[in-house]
């Protein structure tokens, strides 16, 4: 079975490496360009291409597949299949016609539901107790082909986004080749997804992770979590971003303003904020230009912290 593999960052590394340990046969990996990065702004190449390259492999970083060079240098290839996983471009119908056995997806959402480009972060935003991956032949609708296999993941209260995508890496890997697999031999019939169950949740933006304290305490929990790492849930102290990093839910009566600093004394969680249903306790921030620490430590260096209104 001739693979060509498309992915770009970390989470798609495993899928990769998995079908290499088992010597599958990739051909190729397709990769996002390299991109500049740090303040001297240089090329940082994506981690599926540091892997691809640590097995010798062929690696084509094409700024788009639309091309008639694209597409000619792909069929030149002649996979099998084409993996996706992350890649970060929507494959033109030309690309989905080459490969006999389709184009195969590992998609991090239990399918229908969570279509788009960020399912992780929506899971953990909806209040899912499971989420999972969903193996699927891809179509030309974003996320609409039939299920191969499909794997649910439960989500811990601790989860945040970094730490379920990478479950979810791991169980994707293993998940992939058993889908694959059966799929060459055709063992594996596709499911069709039921649209009528299907939601869709949009690519991150930076600002999303600003919050409004006029939210409930849980759904801005559950934002702290579902944008770490990135683009991190924010505030303003002193003109500066402060990024909660890490936060809990508490009861409260909601007699305070939204955003009010409060100490809890005798509790384990020694620092909350005020919103408009319970408060949410802050168990580590980050300002600006700092490295993160715990909140006792914060309000330590801070002392004039505690009774301020944050903005939002």
């Amino acid at each position: 079975m001739r693979i060509v593999f498309m992915g770009s960052p970390e989470f798609s590394v495993p899928s990769l490496e998995h079908l290499l340990f088992n010597r599958y046969e990739v051909v190729a990996v397709y990769t996002q360009p390299d991109k500049p990065a740090g303040r001297g702004r240089a090329l940082v190449p994506p981690p599926v291409k540091k892997a691809a390259l640590r097995w010798g492999l062929q690696v084509v970083q094409p700024t788009s597949l639309r091309s008639e060079e694209a597409i000619a240098q792909l069929d030149e290839f002649k996979p099998d299949v084409i993996i996706v996983c992350a890649y970060g471009h929507i494959l033109p119908q030309t690309v989905l016609d080459i490969p006999p056995y389709q184009c195969v997806n590992v998609h991090f959402s239990l399918l229908p539901k969570h279509r788009g480009a960020s399912p992780v972060t929506a899971a953990i935003l909806a209040g899912d107790e499971f989420t999972g991956v969903s193996i699927m032949l891809v179509r030309k609708e974003l996320d609409t082909g039939p299920i191969l296999s499909m794997a649910s993941v439960p989500i811990s209260p601790r989860d945040n986004a970094g730490t379920l995508t990478d479950k979810l890496s791991l169980v994707g890997a293993g998940l992939l080749q058993e889908a694959l697999t059966g799929w060459w031999r055709g063992e594996n019939t596709p499911r069709p997804q039921n649209d009528s169950g299907a939601t869709y949740f949009p690519q991150v933006k930076k600002g999303d992770g600003e919050i409004e304290w006029r939210l409930p305490a849980v759904a801005i929990w559950r934002r702290v979590r579902a944008y770490y790492p990135w683009p991190g849930s924010y505030t303003t102290w002193r003109g500066k971003q402060l990024k909660i990093i890490e936060a809990a839910v508490l009861p409260g009566e909601g007699t305070l303003e939204a955003g009010r600093v409060v100490a809890l004394p005798g509790r384990e969680v020694v620092l909350g904020i005020a919103c408009s249903e319970g408060i949410l306790g802050v168990l580590k921030v980050q300002l600006a230009g700092k490295k993160a620490v715990t909140a006792a430590d914060f309000v330590r260096g801070q002392r004039d912290f505690i009774g301020s209104v944050l903005p939002g």
